[in-house]
């Protein structure tokens, strides 16, 4: 019998089982199981140094886990998986904007290589994120947060039913701040689902994150 509609609505997007990682010498973590439902948030934290980072490259398949195995909607996903690629979006510390191009060429570039575009164009998506009069100046010009909201803006051209994101608050205003609040409240709103790393307190309304450690002596 085909899956329900109910039954894809209650499956994980993504879990994990048994996953392992280690640096040089060193034990990040071991036997991780994390599983990320569809309209949740999962907020990772752990001491700096902890592997908070790397567990977000795994779960993106961009870096293999030493041990253990990625499940995306149900099935095995080895590391580069397509299906990976194509559902989720993810801006870690280095945010992929080109500094020589302008905020609009950087999303124009993002909208061309995505395999699902939302088709919200270049000019919405700037500005909602607040920097719409800076879409055609260099984003070396740009000051970091703004270089940020550039990153950010990819989430509303390219869609994604999970969003990472490697501490997406870093360099932000309070204004900066409410607006990636909203985003993360309208995505989980729609099915979508976050997993993010952050020290700033994230204001979902009715939507608590969950919080889950990977500290070995947390």
């Amino acid at each position: 019998m085909p899956p329900t509609e109910h039954d894809s609505a209650s499956r994980p997007l993504l879990e994990t089982v048994g996953l392992s990682c280690s640096r040089g010498d060193r034990l990040l973590f071991e036997d991780l199981a994390v599983c990320i439902a569809p309209g949740e948030v999962v907020q990772i934290h752990g001491a700096n140094g902890s592997g908070k980072t790397t567990l977000l490259r795994i779960l993106c398949g961009l870096q293999s886990p030493d041990g253990g195995r990625i499940r995306w909607r149900g099935r095995e996903a080895p590391p580069g998986a397509p299906e990976l690629r194509a559902d989720i979006q993810y801006i870690g510390h280095a945010s992929g904007v080109k500094l020589d191009l302008t905020p609009r060429e950087n999303l124009d570039v993002a909208i061309a290589l995505s395999a699902r575009p939302t088709g919200t164009t270049t000019d919405t998506a700037l500005a909602r994120v607040g920097i719409g009069r800076f879409g055609n100046v260099p984003v070396r010009t740009l000051s970091a947060g703004q270089r940020q909201r550039v990153a950010l803006a990819r989430l509303l051209t390219c869609a994604g039913a999970l969003w990472v994101l490697d501490e997406p608050f870093t360099a932000l205003d309070t204004r900066g701040v409410a607006i990636i609040d909203t985003m993360l409240r309208e995505h989980i709103g729609t099915g979508g689902a976050a997993v993010i790393t952050s020290h700033h307190p994230v204001a979902l309304g009715r939507v608590t994150p969950r919080l889950f450690r990977i500290d070995a002596d947390a």
